[in-house]
């Protein structure tokens, strides 16, 4: 058996449960997939989107109706070690990835503040761009169920807010383009192991920007979502249902013991209709 038929069964037979029930769930829970999709899979070149292409191909493959992939990579600027590793592991895998080109990199190292932020929305339009171009009506990215948790809690301790990484959401920029996370329901760890069995190493962060600043000595590797990974660690030990039970936490909202919340409609308070239930 060639290797990339071992890196498929192993998705199929010894992560089942982990991985391919997970992300099974997650299609048909959020219903994220339709017959007629195109859809283009988002290949950062790292583990998540490498593994959410194979799922994506397992998918079509073994799935009850038919729809397209278009596996996208788009190339902002690696240097040519990391874009080499993205190729190589492609043919490993059996992806057919298309690559095209951007200056984002250079764009965002001459930003001083958020680069990160800049970069990662500059991206996204420019997939979404490429991918309507190609015909394509959604793109996947490879955010997992530890991105999801970790949003959560960064939007209430550092943006006063409570707001939760959505399955799937419309474009508001290219009309008729959807955004689509089928790999919504799994966790890293799960993902890291099935890497380590399949002997599987994938590129990490590949930005210019933060190579500079680490040859300058000036990187600050703590991100405020490595801060919130190192604090689940910690409440893990104490309880270890505590991502699962923030994920619960936004499935269960009460609005009636709410202060404030918004939507399309505006703003409410618990005020406006407080004297109606006298």
């Amino acid at each position: 058996m060639d290797r990339t038929k071992q890196i498929e069964q192993s998705i199929i037979k010894k992560y089942r449960k982990p991985i391919w029930r997970k992300f099974v769930k997650a299609i048909q829970t959020y219903d994220l997939i339709q017959p007629g999709d195109n859809i283009a899979v988002c290949i950062s070149g790292g583990k998540d989107s490498m593994l959410m292409a194979k799922l994506l191909q397992e998918i079509k493959r073994h799935g009850q109706f038919d729809f397209g992939l278009v596996f996208l990579s788009m190339d902002p600027g690696y240097n040519e070690k990391n874009r080499k590793k993205i190729e190589e592991n492609a043919k490993i895998m059996g992806i057919p990835v298309q690559f095209f080109e951007s200056d984002i990199f250079k764009v965002v190292t001459n930003i001083e503040k958020s680069p990160c932020y800049l970069c990662a929305r500059m991206r996204r339009g420019f997939l979404y761009a490429k991918a309507k171009e190609l015909g394509c009506n959604k793109i996947a990215l490879g955010h997992h169920f530890d991105d999801v948790i970790e949003t959560i809690l960064m939007g209430m301790f550092y943006g006063s807010q409570i707001q939760t990484m959505m399955p799937k959401l419309h474009s508001t920029n290219f009309e008729g383009m959807e955004l689509i996370r089928p790999m919504y329901l799994i966790e890293e760890k799960d993902i890291i192991n099935w890497c380590k069995y399949n002997d599987l190493s994938f590129i990490q962060c590949a930005c210019r920007f933060t190579e500079e600043m680490e040859e300058l000595g000036e990187v600050h590797h703590t991100s405020k979502r490595e801060e919130m990974k190192n604090l689940l660690k910690y409440l893990e030990t104490m309880n270890p249902n505590v991502k699962k039970n923030v994920f619960k936490s936004v499935e269960n909202v009460n609005l009636a013991t709410i202060i404030s919340y918004s939507d399309e409609s505006g703003r409410h308070h618990f005020l406006d209709d407080y004297d109606k239930g006298e």
